[in-house]
């Protein structure tokens, strides 16, 4: 006998992984987890496919699911006419990938919830995005096209086949989008024309790139520091970048009193947030920020990268040392509800002459920047305007900040926290290790450089066997096969790891990555790489990574590890699928900077030969010269040291042989296109090679 709908999503999502998935358990949706079950009853019962994908901290998602999937009169109509399929798009990043391409095909912007309708053999006949339970905002109601999705099933059927036929056509030449092109090495100049091709999207007022709503778009950002490095008389790029991470440290996408950044901000001034935040977005901001101190030592940027740091370690570090994927923008069902102040929330919290000192310098007012009156939290006022009209002293009035956020901050942590998704994904979980393991190593924090091991030696002994990688971990239970951002993005975070600790189980962990990857996903005719392995089987057409999207591209996060592994183990293998598959993406990169972001930073360093600088000499010794290393914006370059009479990794050796310290000093060897300089003993001397780009590279 069947079971009821109602009982029968409650019994499968109730049983799944996924915290997004069983946020649907309780629906009265006949809901099915993406897979050979629900296939095969569309296929018994030949219905068509309701696919429903979002994740776990998406507002939207929520929304729709509060007005759409809990609505008994709603779920019967999907159940009566559809199977059900709910997919979390963290842990199928190549699902989602694929049906993201019909609402692009139809001409509509992607994004989450995405919804689409498919044949049982999985083609896809329409799509869409949030659908509100009546007509409104200009969409039509879901109950509206629920019925009309089922009378072209009943009645048009030929029609219905005729257009997923085109759909799985258009999406197959999406999927391999740009891929056509011919190949041409990409050159210095290349670089620097991508960054000035992005400072036509500038913003000269708010920084950041377009208009509402904004992104911080860090790969890009970074990208215009890059092409800066490479022509610093266009002092532009430099300006620009620095004024977008400027007008985001002081703005409500910020958490002025927790540390971390949230989503994007829905207005041009980066004021109200969306307020999920993602580890992806954080990993990478606190990479990039730390850059920034290279480029110019502001506290303002050492702040940010402490209070972030701070923020995973709180709220995203799971006990055995992996990072969480996600904290939500809602809570108690209030978008914001935990962030947002009201004036005389404040003044219960603070004696008078503080409550005044923080409404002003966040900007908290009756009025609000926020829905209810409610204020999203900014730095509008300076602490030199403050210390002015107070009278007070700078240094009085950064203490008194201090102490009033010190303040708001406890009584913040007694509301209701917004929902946490703690899954543990091996990609995301490697871009952190990236971004805590260059932190720590610039600013010399070893509790930092503590936390990116512990999650790496967390992965590595749970998700790793040697061989193949498992994208997700959750409630003791590895699961799901990696996918080409999960070898991707850890390759790199490991590549990072080894130079902030200059431990080389890092590196041979990154070189069978970096092997396992090339063989299970590079395609040769292409000169590409896919998305999922090759033997996936529940994909209808076959997906490539390219585009550098909210995150980087597993194809680029691998070139990014294939050329720090060439730096750092003189190995000139490493880059002979970074230079075919960049020259196979140099158009892409000249026409759509914005695009390729990440593949830009990769690309910059394989222009200029893998440079890579390895100390030798005893720890003491090298410390003055490791320490240049902590000061320059070298961002190309790897850095690799051998600990005296240490065993050599027989994948190092090219590196370390011969390069011993000179008349009992310690030196640095400093080469590119794996030619080496003379040895250098003087950190003033490093320094000033390490910033000097030379032309023609």
């Amino acid at each position: 006998m069947a079971q009821t709908p109602h009982s029968g999503a409650n019994n499968r999502l109730a049983r799944e992984p996924s915290p997004y998935l069983r946020q649907h358990a309780s629906n009265p949706v006949d809901w099915y987890p993406w897979g050979d079950e629900a296939f095969a009853r569309a296929r018994a019962e030949d219905k068509p496919i309701l696919l429903s994908v979002g994740y776990s901290a998406c507002h939207w998602c929520h929304v729709m699911a509060h007005e759409s999937f809990e609505d008994p009169t709603i779920a019967g109509l999907m159940n009566k006419w559809f199977i059900n399929v709910k997919v979390d798009r963290e842990e199928r990043p190549d699902v989602d990938q694929i049906y993201q391409g019909v609402v692009q095909l139809m001409g509509q912007g992607g994004g989450w919830p995405l919804t689409v309708f498919l044949t049982p053999e999985l083609l896809p006949f329409f799509g869409g995005t949030y659908f509100p339970p009546q007509d409104k905002y200009g969409r039509p109601g879901f109950p509206r096209v629920l019925e009309a999705l089922h009378d072209a099933w009943e009645t048009k059927r030929d029609e219905v086949r005729r257009q997923s036929e085109e759909f799985r056509e258009g999406l197959g030449e999406l999927a391999s989008y740009g891929l056509d092109a011919a190949s041409a090495a990409l050159k210095p100049e290349d670089l620097v024309a991508m960054g000035e091709t992005m400072l036509h999207r500038v913003d000269p007022v708010n920084g950041g790139f377009g208009g509402a709503p904004k992104f911080p778009n860090p790969m890009n950002v970074a990208l215009l520091l890059r092409a800066w490095r490479r022509k610093d008389a266009h002092e532009a790029l430099k300006k620009w970048a620095l004024l977008t991470l400027e007008k985001m440290a002081l703005g409500g996408i910020y958490d002025q009193l927790g540390g971390g950044f949230h989503r994007y901000s829905v207005d041009e001034r980066w004021t109200v947030p969306h307020f999920e935040k993602m580890l992806y977005d954080n990993a990478q901001l606190l990479h990039l920020y730390t850059e920034a101190y290279q480029v110019q030592p502001r506290p303002l940027w050492r702040k940010v990268v402490e209070e972030t740091a701070e923020y995973v370690r709180r709220e995203m570090t799971d006990a055995r040392g992996g990072f969480y994927a996600t904290q939500d923008a809602d809570s108690e069902g209030e978008e914001g509800k935990f962030f947002v102040w009201k004036p005389e929330q404040v003044r219960e919290v603070l004696p008078p002459e503080l409550a005044e000192l923080a409404l002003r310098h966040f900007g908290i007012t009756p009025a609000g920047n926020f829905e209810h009156g409610a204020t999203v939290l900014e730095a509008v006022v300076p602490v030199e305007t403050l210390a002015s009209d107070f009278k007070l002293t700078v240094e009085e009035v950064e203490l008194r900040l201090g102490e009033a956020r010190r303040r708001l901050f406890e009584a913040r942590e007694k509301r209701v926290k917004p929902g946490r998704d703690d899954k543990i994904l091996a990609g995301w979980n490697g871009l952190m290790i990236r971004g805590l393991a260059f932190a720590g190593r610039v600013f010399d924090r070893s509790d930092w450089v503590a936390l990116a091991r512990g999650a790496a030696d967390f992965l590595l002994s749970e998700l790793w066997d040697g061989q193949r990688l498992l994208r997700s971990y959750q409630e003791g239970q590895a699961r799901i096969p990696g996918f080409l951002e999960d070898y991707g993005d850890l390759a790199a975070g490991l590549t990072a790891l080894y130079q902030a600790t200059f431990e080389p189980k890092y590196v041979e962990a990154a070189e069978a990555l970096v092997k396992a990857a090339e063989a299970l996903f590079w395609d040769g005719e292409k000169r590409a790489y896919l998305t999922a392995p090759r033997a996936q089987q529940d994909l209808v057409v076959a997906t490539y990574a390219t585009f550098d999207n909210a995150f980087p591209s597993g194809a680029s996060t691998l070139t990014e590890a294939q050329v720090a592994l060439a730096a750092l183990t003189g190995n000139k293998q490493y880059l002979e699928l970074p230079e075919r598959y960049v020259s196979r993406m140099k158009e892409q990169l000249r026409q759509n900077p914005m695009g390729y972001g990440h593949l830009g930073l990769a690309a910059d360093a394989l222009v200029e030969g893998a440079p890579s600088v390895t100390f030798s000499g005893a720890q003491e010794a090298v410390k003055s010269l490791l320490s240049v290393t902590r000061a320059t914006y070298a961002p190309t370059f790897a850095f690799s040291w051998k600990e005296p009479g240490a065993p050599v990794p027989p994948s190092m050796r090219e590196t370390f042989e011969g390069r011993e310290p000179v008349g009992g000093h310690a030196a640095a060897y400093l080469c590119r296109h794996f030619a080496c300089e003379p040895p250098i003993k003087e950190p003033g001397d490093l320094a000033r090679k390490l910033a000097l780009v030379p032309t023609g590279t």
